[in-house]
C-alpha cells in the first residue's frame, strides 16, 4: 500500500515547477510528496511551501522546504494532498489526519489541487468507507453533535474521553453516514449548524487525482461542469 502512495505522490510532484508557491498537505501520502519537493529544492528549484498543519510544517523543515505564511501569498500554484475517499467526480472526504480546516483553506486558494492516493480510496458513493470528519468548537460540542446526528449519521468524538485537539484548538466528530448521496447538500447543511467550524467534504476543489494502483499510476482529471 505504501508503495502505491509513494508512486502517486512522486507523480503528483511532476506538476511542480521552479518559482511556484506550493500547498503542502497532511498525511502519509503527503509525506512522500514533501520529501520529493525537498529534493527539488536541493537541486536548485525556487519553491515556497504553505503547510496545512503543524506536523507538515515540521516535515517541511526536516526536508529543507522553505515556508511562507498563507497571509503572505496571493495565490497558491499547486497543492498536493491526500484524501480518505475520492468519488468519480473528484469529490472528496478528507480530515482523518485532523487538518481539514487548514487543508480546505489552502485548497480554496490553489490554482491546482492535486490529490495523491492509492486505489483503496476510490469509492462510487462518498461515506461508504470513511466516516466524515466534522470540526467543531469545544463549547457546547455535545449539543452540536446532536444537531449533526439529526442529519442522519452517528457521530463519535475523536479521542473519546481525551478528545483529539486540532491545530485550531477544536474537536473533531467522525460522522458515520451509510452513504452520502448528495454531498453538496450535506456540506451546506453542516455549515449552517452553530458550533460547526468546517467539514471534511471537499467539493469542486480537486483538479485531478493521481492514483497508485498495482498496474501503475493513473491520473483522473475533474469532469467539466
Amino acid at each position: 500500500m505504501s508503495e502505491k502512495k509513494r508512486a502517486a505522490a512522486l507523480r503528483a510532484v511532476e506538476w511542480v515547477r521552479s518559482g511556484m508557491t506550493l500547498g503542502l498537505g497532511t498525511g502519509s501520502t503527503a509525506y512522500y510528496a514533501i520529501e520529493a519537493i525537498g529534493r527539488l529544492v536541493r537541486e536548485g528549484y525556487d519553491l515556497l511551501g504553505v503547510p496545512t498543519s503543524k506536523s507538515t510544517e515540521k516535515l517541511a523543515e526536516k526536508f529543507g522546504v522553505p515556508l511562507v505564511s498563507l497571509d503572505d501569498v496571493n495565490v497558491i500554484d499547486v497543492t498536493i494532498d491526500g484524501a480518505d475517499e475520492v468519488d468519480p467526480k473528484l469529490r472528496l472526504i478528507k480530515g482523518m489526519g485532523g487538518a481539514l480546516l487548514r487543508e480546505k483553506i489552502v485548497a480554496s486558494m490553489s490554482k491546482q489541487e492535486i490529490i495523491a492516493v492509492d486505489d483503496s480510496k476510490l469509492v462510487e458513493i462518498l461515506g461508504t468507507k470513511s466516516p466524515l470528519p466534522v470540526e467543531v468548537v469545544p463549547f457546547g460540542h455535545r449539543k452540536t453533535k446532536e444537531s449533526i446526528e439529526r442529519l442522519g449519521c452517528v457521530a463519535r468524538l475523536r479521542g473519546d474521553s481525551v478528545p483529539f485537539i486540532t491545530d485550531g484548538g477544536n474537536y473533531v466528530y467522525d460522522c458515520r453516514f451509510a452513504r452520502i448521496e448528495t454531498p453538496e447538500d450535506l456540506e451546506s447543511r453542516l455549515n449552517l449548524i452553530p458550533g460547526v467550524v468546517e467539514n471534511g467534504l471537499f467539493i469542486g476543489l480537486a483538479t485531478r487525482a493521481v492514483i497508485g494502483t498495482e498496474e501503475g499510476v493513473v491520473v483522473i482529471e475533474r469532469p467539466q461542469a
